[in-house]
């Protein structure tokens, strides 16, 4: 878990912190008519494509589109899923996947062996859960009302989502299927927050040497600076320091985690909008930092060759 993720999460091609499964037309279908008992073979749709070269000859890909603004779109022939951080290791989410679907496999496997027909085995899951299929836009403002009412989990804290890992019912979830015991997983949780807390530490001491070195001066050294902007900057650092010292006293992972969230969301995010207004009055040339043209446009700056 990466505070970046609080950030990414519902927008810039990654899936809202709602999880659902995007299915397509085709196989939404196939599988409607299976819950009511017609047991047909799934043909995918697929579509030729032509790229206008005469060397390359056309070629077939699913039809179905992969919505990237789905946590867990079927591509086809595959499912995706996308709401892994880019620094994030996948091993602990594919320990989570596998258990569910172990878990799953076990349930399955008692209610047949106990008498059932797998169909309907198959039949009552997909009704048991088809409020998880959605397959409209995950970045629309309707679409979190709509998962609420259908009651699916909808967390947008990636501390409070780490810290689920550590609610008794997944605690037994682990230990019953043999691949953590109870204190393992919690440890996991704990271990998770503790990154959490490191990555914003390091994150808010670097702005306040930022501020206090570049910044600042850059913004005093400019008449047009307004002075609320330079008052709010001198007293940010100070704030910023003191929150810092308030989550270094606190001894419980999820709260300090938590409080570094917050401050991550509040406080830094105000000293941003602070700075980059200074970055607007200054002049260029007396700017110390990159600026977002810089940054964004770098051939420009440098020249293509550079």
């Amino acid at each position: 878990v990466v505070p970046g993720n609080d950030f990414r999460l519902g927008a810039m091609e990654a899936p809202p912190a709602i999880v659902s499964t995007y299915l397509g037309e085709s196989l939404t279908t196939h599988l409607e008519e299976y819950k009511k008992g017609n047991v047909l073979s799934y043909e995918p749709i697929k579509r030729k494509v032509e790229l206008g070269v005469e060397s390359v000859a056309a070629f077939t890909v699913p039809a179905e589109d992969r919505n990237r603004t789905s946590p867990f779109p079927y591509g086809g022939h595959r499912f995706e899923f996308r709401a892994v951080g880019s620094s994030q290791n996948v091993s602990m989410v594919n320990t989570v996947l596998c258990t569910i679907i172990a878990e799953q496999f076990e349930a399955f496997a008692d209610a047949i062996e106990g008498g059932q027909a797998p169909q309907a085995v198959a039949a009552a899951a997909l009704e048991e859960s088809w409020q998880i299929i959605f397959n409209g836009n995950g970045y629309s403002k309707e679409w979190p009302i709509e998962a609420e009412k259908r009651g699916l989990w909808r967390i947008d804290s990636g501390v409070d989502a780490a810290q689920r890992l550590a609610d008794p019912t997944n605690l037994e979830l682990f230990e019953k299927m043999k691949v953590m015991d109870k204190e393992e997983t919690a440890a996991r949780a704990e271990a998770m927050h503790v990154q959490y807390i490191g990555t914003v530490e390091i994150e808010a001491r670097c702005m306040i040497d930022m501020i206090n070195t570049k910044v600042l001066p850059a913004a005093k050294a400019c008449d047009g600076v307004p002075a609320d902007i330079i008052t709010k900057l001198e007293g940010g650092g100070k704030a910023l320091l003191a929150e810092l010292h308030k989550i270094e006293h606190n001894d419980e992972p999820y709260v300090k985690a938590t409080m570094a969230r917050e401050l991550r969301l509040g406080l830094m995010e105000s000293l941003r909008e602070a700075c980059d207004t200074a970055e607007t009055i200054v002049p260029a040339d007396k700017w110390p930092l990159a600026t977002y043209k810089e940054l964004l446009f770098l051939d420009f700056e440098q020249g293509t060759y550079a």
